[in-house]
């Protein structure tokens, strides 16, 4: 059989954290790549509180307060809450699965609910490779926040089984 002839050209040195340019009055900060690239973050994947504490204070300001502010909400709005990091993301969820998630991206933060078609209102931004069924919102600032909007989501989605359910087995 002859070989194969490969095109692949070697893949380029991951790029530098980019200085994100202040505001008047405010610190420059670097955000990290992912947030660049748009991909969600390295952190590793791990249930529990700390982990998402930890994911959200590792965040930039102000995607960090946004994402503490949304955290806040969601712990007054659902009783019996539980967090999770997945795919570089906080993720929330009741009973046996997730809801919706949290990332913090270069100049915002996505708020996305897992069968965010099903809500009403449904939310605005259809997210990329997250499902077609995904919805959610972008955050640039806490004052861009509705929280009495973002609670009904919340509360509605997790009326319904989220992502991750275990298929009980008929017996």
């Amino acid at each position: 059989m002859p070989t194969r002839k490969t095109d692949k050209a070697p893949k380029p040195a991951g790029r530098a954290p980019v200085k994100r340019v202040a505001a008047r009055g405010e610190a420059a900060t670097t955000l990290p790549e992912s947030m660049v690239t748009g991909k969600a973050s390295p952190a590793k994947a791990a249930v529990g509180d700390k982990p998402v504490f930890a994911y959200i204070a590792s965040l930039p300001q102000p995607q960090r307060g946004i994402a503490e502010c949304i955290d806040a909400l969601a712990a007054r709005t659902l009783p019996g809450l539980q967090r999770s990091v997945k795919w570089g993301m906080s993720y929330y969820g009741v009973g046996d699965g997730w809801c919706f998630c949290c990332g913090g991206f270069a100049g915002h933060v996505k708020v996305m609910f897992v069968n965010g078609v099903t809500l009403a209102p449904v939310p605005p931004v259809t997210p990329v490779a997250m499902g077609k069924s995904t919805r959610g919102v972008e955050l640039k600032s806490v004052d861009d926040i509705d929280e009495r909007q973002i609670a009904t989501w919340m509360k509605q989605v997790a009326a319904v089984p989220g992502v991750g359910v275990k298929k009980r087995q008929a017996r």
